[in-house]
């Protein structure tokens, strides 16, 4: 993405994962090779990148005082829509329920956050580098993902720009603590 900071996201899995990244490689192969399909909770819109110089421990343990009393979360894509004026296609996710109230209760659990110029709006990258061609737009807003996914991880990735990212920890809906703990060991993902 070209920032550098830390981001809340999470990821579709399995099919839907696998669907999702082949639409990007047929569109988009730069932003397929960067970043697996995920959504930002916590780094773009609503809220920016989190302050890179954060200690780890105190971010963990923010982000375990909202992920240890919330529960997984079903959400499910809308159709695609073009952000006004770029080239950027995606798919949406309600931005009114409870990945709303998630997105807020990491706001102010004492993470220290950049200002974004955005309103929080959780959505799917589908193409964000490949310039838009009508035909490309057409084949883009006709995709349709209404396949019913789980939100039960979250996963903590610091960014620098001109450096893969690298996952720092995992934490799980409901449940205390982390797991996945990866910060010596690296790990790629995406930036926001």
């Amino acid at each position: 993405m070209g920032v550098s900071g830390i981001f809340i996201t999470i990821e579709p899995e399995g099919a839907l994962a696998a669907r999702l990244h082949a639409i990007q490689m047929r569109h988009d192969p730069k932003l397929a090779r960067e970043f697996p399909p995920h959504v930002t909770i916590i780094g773009s819109s609503g809220a920016g990148p989190i302050d890179a110089s954060m200690p780890v421990p105190e971010l963990r343990a923010a982000v375990e005082s909202v992920t240890s009393v919330s529960e997984p979360i079903p959400v499910r894509f809308g159709p695609p829509m073009r952000f006004i004026g770029r080239e950027i296609v995606v798919l949406p996710l309600d931005v009114h329920g409870p990945l709303r109230v998630l997105h807020e209760a990491l706001k102010t659990s004492g993470i220290r956050y950049e200002a974004t110029k955005w309103p929080y709006t959780p959505h799917c990258t589908l193409n964000m580098y490949a310039t838009l061609t009508d035909e490309s737009l057409r084949s883009l807003l006709t995709v349709r993902e209404s396949e019913v996914w789980k939100v039960e991880t979250l996963k903590t990735y610091l960014t620098r720009e001109g450096v893969p990212a690298r996952l720092l920890f995992e934490t799980r809906l409901g449940n205390s603590g982390t797991y996945g703990d990866v910060g010596e060991r690296g790990g790629t993902g995406p930036g926001g």
